[in-house]
């Protein structure tokens, strides 16, 4: 075995954000009536939350925005981007929103066997994620996963974010590994991978859509049932 710990990003990686995401606003665009404040169909809501919550994320990634500040403005920010007025239950659909969202058990197809696989050849399995600490942990609960993993590694409990190399550290620290034993995997390009990359560590990046960068991975991916070949 070349590698010994297998850290894993969590959203867009095993757990299947986008899928999870819409069923969850699809039950509050119907809950809270959402067609009476202006919103044409519940489609354009979720296309434009995808929107509007990635570049958010991204704003965080680069360290400009915070949890807090995602938490209270992004369907604020949703109805603008629609060029409503933002209704007065807007603090009501986040909460709603953070309450349904971890009770979605959508994975992403090959996740469940590829944990199986590298569970069964041996490896210590770890994440290693941005999002918020309940929140993730809850997701891994309901989808059933979260036995797999020795060490779940947040922004709050590491206190630094991914691409950080302090989080990374904190991570190899908390799992008592070098370097060398050690390979990441993700979908999020600079989070994960030239984060992992830039603190000396291999990795995989998941990119499903086959996209190019200046630089290279150790491994890319199109499907997670790849990584089989490689662990």
């Amino acid at each position: 075995m070349k590698y010994k710990h297998l850290f894993f990003d969590l959203d867009h990686t095993l757990w299947d954000f986008e899928r999870n995401s819409s069923e969850s606003l699809l039950e509050i665009f119907d809950r809270f009536e959402l067609a009476g404040h202006g919103v044409a169909s519940c489609d354009e809501f979720i296309s434009t939350f995808s929107r509007v919550n990635l570049a958010l994320w991204k704003s965080f990634d680069q360290g400009t925005h915070t949890h807090t500040y995602i938490r209270e403005n992004r369907f604020r920010m949703v109805f603008e981007e629609m060029g409503l007025v933002a209704p007065t239950c807007c603090t009501q659909l986040g909460e709603c929103y953070l309450e349904l969202l971890p009770e979605k058990k959508y994975l992403l197809e090959g996740a469940m066997d590829v944990l199986d696989h590298a569970t069964e050849q041996g490896y210590v399995l770890h994440i290693v994620t941005n999002g918020f600490d309940h929140v993730q942990a809850r997701k891994m609960q309901n989808s059933g996963i979260f036995h797999y993993f020795t060490h779940i590694v947040t922004n709050e409990r590491a206190q630094a974010k991914k691409p950080d190399p302090r989080i990374f550290a904190y991570a190899l620290d908390l799992a008592r590994a070098r370097h060398e034993e050690c390979i990441m995997i993700g979908d999020n390009w600079e989070a994960d991978i030239l984060g992992a990359k830039r603190f000396g560590l291999d990795t995989v990046y998941y990119n499903p859509l086959g996209l190019q960068y200046d630089e290279v991975p150790t491994h890319d991916i199109r499907h997670l049932h790849e990584l089989k070949a490689i662990f």
